[in-house]
């Protein structure tokens, strides 16, 4: 299966919720007017598409139509699409990587975003691409969490770095980059305690290991990954933009995205977080991620 038809598949339910409603409002052959523009506008915001990148799309469907270049409700989708893929560029999509490995990855995000099982993917990813992967357990709060991730982490066979539940977070990941050095590792990915973006000493805790883990492999970590749930849509921007103020994030992995009629949110990450979406979960397996294409992406999106 193609990356596209992967896309296609992943995006099942907001690609009905967004089709349907373009088809409600872009009847074949009718000539374009404001009616048409208004109705557009707020099915592309039921699609949890955020309102500033709407007001931005609508607002460049009105001046090509005005300038004569789109006439017919037909030639919107097609104009649309490409200006949604000029919205993101190229070089950002790549996960960061260290001049010497190994490459930290730290990832945090909200209990229940499916932080623990993106790492599987992240971690099967770059083993399937000849990558020496270490994991490091630092949810140390919950025992299920490490837990959870050592079952993963034998499962793709990769090693673990871990300690009994309550210890120091930050000693975890000092553990971890130790060694991580001394294995030769490619990717080192730092699992953090889920937290709540209004809970202040447990950011403040993130950013003590952030500190920690440059202390000890300077200029690490090169890529901090926030875990978002495609599936609470715009409630997710909104949690990322306070993660943002407290973290400094390189990255979205946006999971659950088959689970989700709210796809369409992955156009207002990058509007109004200008943070990239790295990294797309379409399933339940290691094997259901992909690196995210704005290409491919807005094709499957938009695809009748």
């Amino acid at each position: 299966m193609g990356l596209f038809d992967r896309f296609k598949k992943g995006l099942t339910k907001t690609r009905e919720k967004i089709v349907q409603g373009f088809r409600a409002v872009l009847p074949f052959g009718q000539p374009i007017d404001e009616n048409i523009l208004n109705s557009l506008e707020d099915t592309m915001l039921a699609a949890d598409m955020g309102p500033a990148v709407v007001t931005a799309l609508i607002n460049d469907v009105r001046t090509a139509w005005q300038k004569g270049r789109l006439s017919e409700t037909q030639d919107i989708l097609p104009h649309l699409r490409e200006r949604v893929i000029e919205r993101w560029p190229e070089q950002d999509r790549q996960l960061a990587r260290a001049e010497t490995k190994p490459t930290v990855v730290l990832v945090t995000g909200v209990n229940g975003s499916g932080k623990t099982t993106s790492i599987a993917k992240l971690a099967k990813h770059l083993t399937d691409q000849g990558e020496k992967v270490m994991v490091a357990a630092c949810d140390t709060y919950r025992a299920a969490a490490v837990e959870q991730l050592t079952i993963w982490a034998e499962r793709i066979g990769v090693p673990i770095i871990k300690q009994a539940q309550g210890s120091d977070p930050g000693a975890v990941a000092y553990d971890a980059c130790e060694s991580a050095l001394a294995k030769d590792i490619d990717v080192l990915i730092v699992d953090t305690a889920g937290r709540l973006h209004t809970q202040d000493h447990l950011m403040r805790e993130l950013a003590k290991i952030q500190r920690v883990i440059d202390k000890r492999i300077p200029g690490a970590p090169h890529e901090v990954l926030l875990v978002l749930d495609a599936t609470i849509g715009q409630n997710a921007v909104n949690q990322a933009r306070i993660y943002c103020e407290h973290v400094s994030i390189s990255g979205i992995f946006l999971a659950k995205l088959d689970g989700s009629a709210k796809g369409g949110v992955v156009i207002g990450i990058r509007d109004q977080l200008g943070v990239p979406v790295k990294f797309v979960g379409l399933g339940e397996t290691p094997d259901d991620i992909e690196p995210f294409d704005p290409r491919e992406f807005a094709s499957a999106l938009f695809a009748e």
